[in-house]
């Protein structure tokens, strides 16, 4: 295999399991045995959580020919990293862009026969105008404002987009996309008009998947930050246009639709690096390596979401992998409360409810609080939310706020969506019998090494 784009969608994982390893997982069949335990505050699978086979149909990853997930190839010229790739699921998780990410779905396999439409960025003498509610009069606003993000580590290094934020010169994009440099490494921000600029890494959140930069001498340079809309008045079918670089190829333009909401997410480095959790948008926007980080707007030209994730049609690590037209984006409405809190402190803030559940997608259904702990911690932290709220060891989680949840990864992507100090209405079964409990979530600043 040859070197893997770190900044293309992430390598999702098999439903209900942060399992990154490069082994083929199980064919479709039973569920596996329940892995490891670990704490739903974290939002980090276990390494060797064994792969759950998928409730609807969906690949896992470097699974079966039909729709297997795996790693990005390289845009030219950049050094070997990780792909990453994403997984859809049932109603557990999904993750990002060169991002990646695991789940179950929520809808069925059905196809989709729209096309993807795509708009050269350049323009040409004698060109008509075009109307501003067009594509093309929404990519004409927005490209000047979309940026392609070098990163260079010690050792890797990759291509990514990003997006100017605000007119202070920050600018807003994946995590993933900038980790290689967040040690001592180079980042190079490149506008639609080729001008590049120094950026500094100000702050990420590998459990979320965002980061902002800063450039570092903007100069005169006219900052023109793009819109913010709201996602969660997006519906299904509302239109969509992705701005990105993949492979490498700035100011690509692409369109298609929101295909589902709150579509569960777990996305990882496919090299057995921690995960990232989103209850993300899928669109049928085409979305490639290198399109991470870029904005997912709508038909106003305002950003709902940020890509980060794709299903992949590449069956092994480091192969070659693209479109299949199952693209996932966290939204703006949670990756604009995550920026603030990286511009204020430099710091990620995680909403927590004091547990330690399963990976793994039970049988009965759920997220099952472990019995026993995972051995760094409790499994109901005393006097946490969870502890506050009655429950116990050994309870089932299966539904947060107006979510049904049927795994640990869900639970966790569920979780994030909300802000510390909310209060949200809990389902739970013990011995059989359901329950329902209200709980305040609680805080937690920083991730978890």
């Amino acid at each position: 295999a040859g070197p893997v784009d770190p900044t293309g969608p992430r390598q999702a994982e098999a439903p209900g399991t942060a399992d990154s390893r490069p082994t083929p997982p199980p064919a479709d069949g039973p569920h596996q045995p329940a892995g490891p335990h670990v704490p739903a505050d974290e939002g980090i699978g276990s390494a060797t959580t064994p792969a759950a086979a998928p409730v609807t149909g969906a690949a896992p990853p470097h699974g079966p020919a039909d729709g297997p997930w795996a790693t990005f190839a390289p845009p030219p010229r950049r050094r070997r990293r990780g792909g990453l790739v994403a997984v859809v699921a049932l109603a557990t998780l999904v993750a990002g862009g060169i991002g990646g990410g695991a789940g179950y779905l929520l809808a069925d396999n059905a196809g989709n026969d729209r096309t993807t439409s795509t708009v050269n960025s350049s323009n040409g003498s004698g060109v008509q105008e075009r109307s501003p509610e067009s594509v093309a009069g929404i990519a004409e606003a927005a490209l000047p404002s979309v940026v392609t993000i070098q990163a260079e580590g010690d050792r890797e290094g990759g291509t990514g987009t990003g997006f100017v934020y605000d007119e202070e010169g920050h600018i807003l994009t994946n995590n993933h996309v900038v980790e290689s440099a967040s040690q001592g490494g180079r980042l190079t921000v490149t506008f639609s008009d080729g001008e590049s600029y120094d950026a500094e890494l100000v702050g990420g959140a590998q459990g979320y998947d965002i980061a902002v930069l800063r450039l570092v001498d903007p100069g005169d340079r006219d900052l023109q930050p793009l819109p913010v809309g709201d996602s969660d008045d997006v519906v299904v079918g509302d239109t969509t246009v992705a701005i990105g670089a993949p492979y490498g190829l700035s100011g690509t333009v692409t369109t298609g639709i929101v295909s589902a909401k709150n579509r569960p997410v777990a996305s990882s480095d496919g090299m057995g690096g921690r995960s990232s959790y989103m209850s993300a948008l899928q669109t049928d926007a085409s979305i490639n390596p290198g399109n991470s980080g870029g904005p997912l707007l709508d038909a106003e030209g305002a950003v709902i979401g940020v890509n980060s994730a794709i299903q992949s049609n590449s069956s092994a690590p480091g192969q070659q992998a693209g479109s299949v037209g199952l693209g996932f984006a966290i939204p703006v409405n949670q990756a604009v409360r995550v920026a603030k809190d990286l511009i204020e402190s430099g710091e990620p803030v995680y909403a927590v409810i004091g547990v330690s559940v399963g990976m793994t997608e039970t049988n009965s259904g759920g997220a099952q609080i472990s019995t026993e702990g995972d051995g760094q911690n409790d499994a109901v932290t005393p006097g946490g939310p969870a502890d506050a709220a009655g429950l116990r060891p050994g309870d089932s989680i299966v539904k947060f706020g107006d979510r049904v949840i049927d795994s640990g990864p869900t639970l966790i992507s569920e979780i994030w969506t909300y802000e510390p100090g909310e209060t949200v209405e809990l389902t739970y079964v013990r011995n059989g019998n359901e329950q329902t409990t209200e709980i305040t979530l609680d805080s937690r600043v920083g991730d978890q090494e």
